[in-house]
Order: C-alpha cells, then structure tokens, then sequence
C-alpha cells in the first residue's frame, strides 16, 4: 500500500532543486517506492571535513532533504505543508570518496507530526549514519483563512 498523497517524480525534483544546496552538493533522487524514496550524494570536496572524510553535516543535510520531500508528499498540497522541527544522526563509520546513498521511511505519518528514519549507506552498502527526522505539518495560511470566512 502506498503512503503518498501524490508520488514524487523524479524528474519534478530534479528540477526543484536547481540553485539550491541539493545541486551544489549533488544530492539526487534516485528511486521513489510504495514506502520510501531514496537518494544520493557525492562523498568529495563538496561533502569532505579537514579530515578528508564525509562531513556528518551533509550526511544531516541528505537525510533532512530525503525526508522533507517524502514528508511533503504524503500530504495534500493545497492544504498542508511539512518543515522540519528536530533531526538527528548517529555517525556510525566514515567514507572517503564515492557516494553514499539515503533511504528515508516513515515511522509515524499524523496529522500534525511526521517521524521518518534515514539510513545512509555506502557503495558496500555498509551503515554510515542512521538519521531521525521529526517534521511538523502545518496549514497553508490561505486554507486557514478560508476556514475562517
């Protein structure tokens, strides 16, 4: 059974994340599926801390974009918008080069918060940080104001 109140399409979310921190860091979406969406990012000197190794903000910055658009998708638009209220990770190996891949699945989809975990791997598929993202959904004013007359 599918989650989404409209599917994303990849295509749509490639061309919403032109100029923003998601193409400068090369993060794309790669699969969407009944529960979940997946995407990657470039592990090189975009991603990289002084130590050479992935930077755990990027890997925050991945997992918050992975499950912000899922969270967003499985609300209706017209109504409702969701933005993130607290997100963690738990940094578990580093990564030099390649690329890592996130995997964003709802824990909890109500109608005021969404909770959805992120698991980053990389090309070995070995856990790199596991992420929780709790988001608020909130109304559109202009659906507010509607309600109101």
């Amino acid at each position: 059974m599918s989650i989404w109140f409209h599917k994303p399409e990849k295509e749509r979310l490639a061309a919403r994340s032109e100029k923003t921190m998601l193409q400068h860091l090369g993060i794309e979406i790669t699969e969407v599926g009944d529960d979940f969406i997946r995407g990657t990012m470039p592990v090189d000197h975009r991603t990289h801390q002084p130590m050479g190794i992935l930077h755990g903000g990027a890997s925050m910055v991945l997992a918050e974009t992975l499950g912000s658009i899922g969270a967003n998708c499985c609300v209706d638009p017209e109504k409702n918008y969701c933005v993130g209220l607290e997100i963690n990770g738990n940094h578990v190996r580093s990564v030099r080069g390649g690329k890592v891949s996130g995997c964003a699945r709802p824990c909890h989809l109500g109608s005021s918060t969404h909770i959805w975990e992120v698991r980053i791997r990389d090309e070995e598929e070995r856990l790199i940080c596991i992420s929780r993202i709790t988001l608020a959904v909130l109304p559109h004013k202009r659906v507010s104001e509607k309600q109101a007359l």
